[in-house]
């Protein structure tokens, strides 16, 4: 009887196991719908900020273990006044796709070279993506933001939470974790989507951390 107990708590432990590495990564799902291709204008009383600093970290998850890092933002614009955005641009580099659980000479470089391949991102094609606001709403810790994110040249409308602090001639902008699918922007390598097999599936949804700064023009 002892025997059968301490087997069924070793299948009980290996099955909370197994299912803690097939979750997804945390975070709100972004709402995706077809993208606007609307651009927000500012508002007349807005200040107009230069995007200084920023970046995304991302998380990726799969059977078995997750991968995380960084993407630069490059630049871009926002419009704001009294804590809320009316507009912007952020622009995010795709080349420098960063992987921050690896080191050097570990898996970093052959890792951050497949997501920059044909296989995820093809930054030699797409070194670029974009986030445009088409509109938000609510304002400071309580911001909706509403825009068309092109990754890979395929454009689609996202929805995401933000916090927005303005003090003198700065701005900050710090989302929650949110997801996005990444098929939906055709990185579709390691999905269930195209026949994986279970034990080597990569989850399509990505979780992402929005942070940047801006000074007023």
């Amino acid at each position: 009887m002892k025997l059968l107990f301490r087997f069924s708590c070793l299948l009980l432990i290996l099955g909370l196991g197994f299912t803690a590495c097939k979750k997804a990564p945390k975070g709100v799902d972004a709402q995706t719908t077809t993208a606007t291709n609307n651009a927000a204008t500012a508002d007349a009383n807005d200040k107009m900020y230069t995007i200084t600093d920023g970046q995304l970290q991302w998380t990726g998850t799969k059977v078995g273990g997750e991968h995380s890092g960084t993407v630069k933002i490059s630049g871009g614009e926002v419009a704001a006044s009294n804590g809320k955005i009316s507009a912007g641009t952020v622009n995010i580099d795709m080349s420098s796709i960063n992987v921050t659980d690896l080191k050097a000479g570990d898996g970093k470089e052959k890792l951050e070279g497949h997501l920059k391949n044909e296989d995820f991102f093809n930054t030699a094609a797409h070194p670029n993506a974009t986030f445009k606001v088409t509109s938000t709403s609510g304002s400071g810790t309580d911001t909706k933001v509403t825009g068309d994110l092109t990754i890979k040249g395929i454009t689609k409308s996202i929805t995401i939470p933000a916090n927005v602090a303005m003090a003198g001639d700065k701005i900050s902008v710090v989302s929650p974790s949110f997801k996005i699918n990444r098929t939906e922007w055709d990185v579709k390598y390691g999905s269930g989507l195209v026949g994986t097999a279970k034990d080597k599936i990569i989850h399509d949804e990505i979780g992402l951390v929005l942070s940047l700064t801006g000074q007023a023009k």
